[in-house]
């Protein structure tokens, strides 16, 4: 009888085993983005016909977070209460280079009334990018910048398109801006449709370069090359912000640099990543 108890009682653990990992699959919790953010050019047009409308309308699809390229006209001081009146935050924002170079003060007065943490160069002039040794001056010019920036408490940021990433004198142009760089003060925000663009691998990059893309451009890529709503074209958004916390992700936009309907558009890539589970 002892030996039979034993057995039976064998038999319960082993089963009771099997069965657990598949109930501990079903109990663990799906992880989600939790808040997602729209880069305001998609929405350009509209901004600048009703500033405050066009914020409402983005607030009621659900963001919670926008980022600027530009005020239309509108001060900080408004730019400001127009948020707080949405309930949006605004982490960031498109200032040009030169601005920085030439016009620090005012920038960094503005980026903190308005309550931006980070100032993000979104384009370097043709001219001053013939040659690696012009990405390296680039670079040394990000680095002075990301230093003020850091002075002020603020953070600095570069915004990539997808010339970057074509080879120059054998080197990619992209990489010499990741290393020529202090990566205390200058970082990168991703944009996920040009460096796909341009032939790029973001998971390379996550792992190469870890931590040093607090921002990343949402926006997806059809077979034919056009620019979509995310979610309805080919980048595996699931593999790549997989990745997030390698990456250093904390802040996510999606964009559409000329949508037939822009609304609709950011509406569609907003649900899209709201139900994307990882």
């Amino acid at each position: 009888m002892t030996d039979r108890r034993a057995f039976v009682g064998l038999v319960t653990v082993a089963a009771s085993a099997a069965v657990l990992p598949r109930r501990l699959m079903a109990w663990s919790p799906v992880d989600h983005l939790d808040r997602i953010g729209v880069q305001l050019y998609t929405v350009r047009k509209a901004l600048a016909q009703d500033f405050d409308g066009t914020l409402a309308r983005l607030a009621q699809i659900g963001f919670r977070e926008v980022e600027f390229a530009g005020y239309h006209g509108k001060s900080p001081a408004q730019v400001r209460a127009a948020l707080e009146r949405y309930h949006l935050d605004a982490p960031a924002s498109h200032v040009p280079m030169e601005e920085l170079e030439s016009g620090w003060e005012s920038a960094a007065a503005a980026a903190k009334e308005v309550g931006h943490q980070w100032l993000v160069v979104a384009w370097i002039d043709a001219a001053r990018r013939k040659t690696l040794d012009d990405y390296k001056r680039v670079g040394e010019t990000f680095t002075r910048i990301g230093t003020r920036a850091r002075a002020a408490g603020l953070r600095f940021a570069y915004h990539n398109h997808a010339f970057e990433f074509a080879p120059l004198e054998g080197r990619v142009p992209y990489d010499i801006l990741l290393e020529s760089t202090d990566p205390a003060v200058v970082e990168f925000e991703l944009d996920l449709f040009w460096i796909t663009d341009g032939g790029g691998d973001p998971l390379a990059y996550f792992r190469r370069w870890p931590g040093r893309f607090p921002l990343v451009h949402i926006k997806d890529k059809a077979a034919d090359g056009a620019m979509v709503d995310v979610g309805a074209g080919r980048i595996d958004w699931k593999a790549i912000l997989h990745q997030r916390k390698e990456a250093g992700i904390r802040h996510y936009f999606v964009e559409h640099d000329e949508p037939p309907d822009p609304f609709a558009s950011v509406a569609a890539s907003y649900t899209y990543l709201k139900h994307l589970a990882f």
